[in-house]
């Protein structure tokens, strides 16, 4: 009953259902799945959308600067993708098991969260040995739902340098060609190690770009999110509010904190680079009311009904129906503006998802 008056006041206030899943569906061919990147970063597509008429403009990524203003401030997620898929062997069985690290334990060195593909065979206290030497050894502590354990990693030297001789690159299932160099999977401003997918609005920019940009006099900022399985986890219910969303870690530094609440404060446009930008800066405003210097796991799910208190503008990759991005894109603008944008991004043969095109969506809201 709670639950039907909830539905009936969403579609007065809204004109949908907006907890059910399959009004964030859309149609799109096979065939615009981006397989690979642009040859150049900023020569990739981009499609501008003004919430204030909804009107569309067709651009490619190097035209970005045309719409951003002196004083405007980028903020951008400067983690860096690890090569986080590994292929291993539970040697008692030979059972080939391929996992992909999530998220490290903050007590506990050397403990991951991680994703098993062939989960069944991955009970507590089962051994997985990686690399012709045994160079990584994980063993189970906890058995998870949804095909998650908890390993205890073992491994001589510098861990990073483990996993770059042993590890892959952790690409979305989509792309079903492993890219030859690794870089083209990170951005360009990649710095703080530790995300099992990338923060993919980001590929769009050059290094020569952003010194166009802050020759402009566009302030540009880096926070950090590492993202991880509650980014890119498929939506399974049917009704919304029963998804649940895994937390990723975020940190903002005071200086960054500073600067964003001066911005505000003089009324400048703060524009983030990306959804994981997006769900840092509003993690930290809605829990403090400011930009504070802040760190912690982060599990915010924004859709249709959302109040942004620290976005005025977004740019943006075209994501996946019926994901949470796609939640998320139709509450900075409206849902039928961006199913408009993306039918219009179809038939003009964009290309889409994480090697795919980009959006900028910018101006006042309409009410």
């Amino acid at each position: 009953m709670e639950e039907d008056i909830k539905i009936k006041q969403a579609i007065d206030e809204f004109g949908y259902n907006i907890y059910d899943l399959n009004e964030y569906d859309y149609f799109l061919p096979e065939e615009l799945i981006a397989q690979s990147p642009a040859q150049k970063r900023d020569e990739s597509r981009l499609l501008v959308l003004n919430r204030e008429d909804a009107s569309l403009e067709d651009k490619h990524f190097y035209n970005i600067i045309d719409y951003l203003k002196p004083g405007d401030v980028l903020v951008r997620n400067n983690t860096k993708v690890i090569p986080a898929r590994l292929f291993g062997i539970k040697k008692e069985t030979n059972a080939h098991v391929e996992v992909l690290l999530l998220n490290p334990d903050k007590d506990r060195k050397d403990v991951y969260q991680a994703l098993v593909g062939n989960a069944r065979v991955v009970k507590k206290g089962t051994k997985i040995y990686f690399g012709d030497n045994d160079e990584l050894i994980m063993t189970c502590l906890e058995v998870l739902q949804e095909g998650l354990r908890v390993f205890k990693l073992d491994y001589q030297g510098i861990f990073y340098e483990v996993l770059d001789k042993l590890g892959k690159m952790p690409l979305p299932p989509y792309i079903h060609k492993q890219e030859g160099q690794n870089d083209r999977y990170q951005t360009v401003y990649a710095k703080v190690e530790g995300s099992s997918a990338a923060p993919t609005a980001g590929f769009h920019f050059t290094n020569e770009l952003f010194d166009k940009i802050k020759q402009k006099g566009i302030e540009v900022l880096d926070v950090t999110l590492h993202v991880g399985l509650g980014t890119f986890r498929p939506v399974k219910e049917s009704n919304v509010l029963n998804h649940h969303m895994h937390s990723e870690f975020y940190h903002i530094d005071q200086d960054v904190a500073d600067r964003l609440n001066l911005a505000k404060k003089e009324g400048r446009r703060i524009i983030p680079i990306g959804t994981t930008s997006i769900r840092t800066l509003e993690t930290v405003i809605h829990k403090y009311g400011e930009f504070k210097a802040d760190e912690g796991d982060t599990s915010l799910f924004i859709y249709p009904g959302f109040k942004f208190l620290a976005s005025d503008a977004i740019i943006t990759n075209f994501h996946l129906p019926k994901s949470t991005l796609f939640m998320l894109v139709s509450a900075f603008a409206n849902r039928d503006e961006i199913l408009k944008a993306y039918n219009h991004a179809v038939e003009n043969k964009y290309h889409f998802f994480s090697f795919g095109d980009a959006m900028f969506i910018y101006g006042n809201k309409k009410d």
